[in-house]
């Protein structure tokens, strides 16, 4: 995975474009600035912009590729990053290191995908939040429609409404839900697809 991400982000072009998620946009803008931590980061379009909003920001991802654009993007912008290379457990976050969370499009491997939610529920403080934005199960068919949608090709890796209860279900969902979205991120994410969404609070 992570050869194949090096590769990706190994372009001068950033894949998924260098303005951030809109749904993460129009929730995020709704809180007060703190401390937040990205998920699967990669290139640092939603972390910038964090930044941007006077957030103290960390990330993290398994490439170096995807550091070194993202670092590239926060000078352009002249903020500032903490950003981490590496498997989440070996980063060094703490219980109650963050106010926030951000998960847009953090597909990890199924074998610590759980793992992986836990550990990041415990990194929040109380009354922190997760924003999250993710492919759905019902992907698959916009893909094969449309290749261009992006997204990961393997159905295990794709949510449904049922494992995020499962695996956010200690959170207080302020919303959370299924919908189709137009996707016009850079060339990484180009059409039509299926996602789920939501803003949940740690109790």
């Amino acid at each position: 995975m992570k050869e194949m991400w090096d590769e990706r982000y190994s372009t001068e072009e950033y894949v998924y474009g260098e303005v951030p998620n809109e749904y993460f946009y129009s929730r995020f803008t709704q809180f007060d600035p703190g401390e937040i931590l990205f998920a699967a980061e990669g290139e640092g379009r939603n972390a910038v912009f964090a930044a941007k909003c006077d957030w103290k920001v960390t990330a993290f991802d398994q490439s170096e590729a995807g550091k070194r654009k993202a670092l590239k993007l926060a000078e352009k912008h002249k903020v500032a990053l903490d950003y981490r290379v590496g498997d989440l457990p070996s980063l060094g976050f703490e219980k109650g290191d963050f106010d926030a969370i951000a998960l847009v499009y953090a597909h990890f491997p199924v074998e610590v995908r759980k793992k992986y939610h836990e550990l990041l529920i415990s990194y929040l403080r109380r009354d922190g939040l997760i924003f999250f934005e993710g492919f759905s199960k019902k992907h698959k068919k916009y893909q094969e429609k449309n290749p261009k949608v992006g997204g990961p090709k393997e159905e295990a890796l794709l949510f449904s409404i049922e494992e995020i209860k499962e695996d956010f279900g200690s959170l207080n969902f302020l919303e959370l839900y299924e919908t189709e979205v137009d996707l016009k991120e850079g060339t990484g994410h180009d059409g039509l697809g299926a996602v789920i969404r939501f803003v949940a609070q740690k109790k």
